[in-house]
């Protein structure tokens, strides 16, 4: 088995391509945006003994007798991992009680951040500290294991890249599908659904999957279209062409990587030129569909302790962050008024940096 496709955790993830061998649909399988699966034809699967986010002692083994959903993500990663670690989390659930025979783990594919420090910070931050086993150990042990799973790992232009690879390996040990996370935010349901599915045909009496709707491509919804999200703490918020806007897409879990109330709190300054000024309105776009509730950034927004001066909108579907071409957090998106993105940006920016930007795109 080779693997080649890489996603870098701070940049746009390379295109994987497979072809689906498990229990889907033909809609799943002509959906660019899913990753149907790969038979591996029952094979043993390499085992390892690592630690978990508690610093305790674990090896795959020690999980014989359950469904195992294994992962390989970077513990600071803010592009396809978290979208992986939310479909995981999310497939566990649709398979109801079933799913207490199911074990979601993670082995950590940054070779700059293997502490178990580290591991443990993208479980709270994305509340996964006890839905999951996230692994790591010494660079050497991971090496081992990456080798063992055929997992590329390379420091590019100082990112990570890595292969975004999910097993799935049965109750006696032996690896059945290999899936490979794609870069949308609104297929995240559907490929919990293709994974529940898999994991329910491994079980005792095929459990029942709560069944979220269709496998068929879902279009994102771009800056030509109106669109009405929900606004935190209330109402609503628009974006709509014939208005020129600044978008930015985040969500809180990048408290873990940045200093992001510093950032939030910061672009008031924006706020407060744009309105000076008559430049483009700011309007942040918190995807909610990563986060551990959709109550996350309502949360995080009232504890800033400053009110924010610009408006923040909940993308609970994904539909919006696929539709502006989004592929990291945070992401700035500056919208013409004919509906166009004419200037995108990927991470944190400054205040005059932004300003330029929505002078001169």
């Amino acid at each position: 088995m080779a693997l080649t496709a890489l996603a870098a955790c701070g940049a746009n993830p390379a295109r994987s391509v497979s072809q689906g061998s498990g229990p889907v649909s033909n809609a799943a399988e002509q959906n660019p945006s899913l990753d149907p699966g790969s038979s591996l034809g029952s094979v043993p699967a390499p085992n390892f003994r690592l630690v978990n986010q508690f610093g305790q002692p674990m090896t795959l083994s020690g999980f014989r007798g359950k469904v195992v959903i294994l992962a390989f993500a970077d513990s600071q990663c803010t592009t396809v991992c978290p979208l992986t670690t939310a479909g995981m989390v999310e497939a566990k659930q649709l398979l109801g009680a079933a799913g207490t025979k199911v074990q979601l783990l993670g082995v950590d594919a940054n070779p700059r951040a293997t502490s178990v420090s580290d591991v443990m910070a993208y479980s709270r931050a994305h509340g996964m500290v006890n839905q999951w086993d996230f692994l790591t150990g010494s660079p050497a042990q991971l090496k081992k294991v990456w080798q063992a799973y055929h997992i590329a790992v390379e420091i590019s232009r100082g990112l990570i890249d890595h292969t975004p690879a999910l097993f799935v390996i049965d109750q006696q040990g032996r690896e059945r599908e290999i899936y490979l996370t794609q870069m949308s935010y609104a297929s995240i349901g559907q490929q919990a659904q293709i994974l529940a599915q898999e994991a329910a045909s491994l079980l005792p009496g095929h459990p029942h999957v709560a069944d979220i709707g269709s496998l068929a491509h879902i279009p994102g919804i771009g800056p030509s279209s109106p669109v009405s999200l929900p606004r935190v703490p209330s109402g609503t918020v628009s974006l709509r062409p014939g208005e020129p806007h600044l978008v930015m897409f985040f969500a809180t879990w990048l408290a873990e990587t940045s200093d992001l109330r510093a950032h939030l709190l910061a672009l008031n300054g924006y706020a407060a030129a744009a309105h000076r000024s008559g430049l483009p309105p700011l309007v942040a776009v918190d995807e909610a569909v990563t986060e551990p509730s959709t109550a996350s950034v309502g949360r995080y927004i009232s504890g800033l302790g400053t009110p924010l001066r610009y408006p923040v909108g909940l993308d609970t579907t994904g539909r919006v962050a696929d539709g502006y071409g989004v592929q990291d957090q945070p992401w700035f998106a500056l919208v013409s008024g004919s509906g166009k993105i004419v200037w995108h940006h990927d991470g944190w920016l400054g205040v005059a940096a932004l300003e330029s930007a929505a002078r001169h795109p």
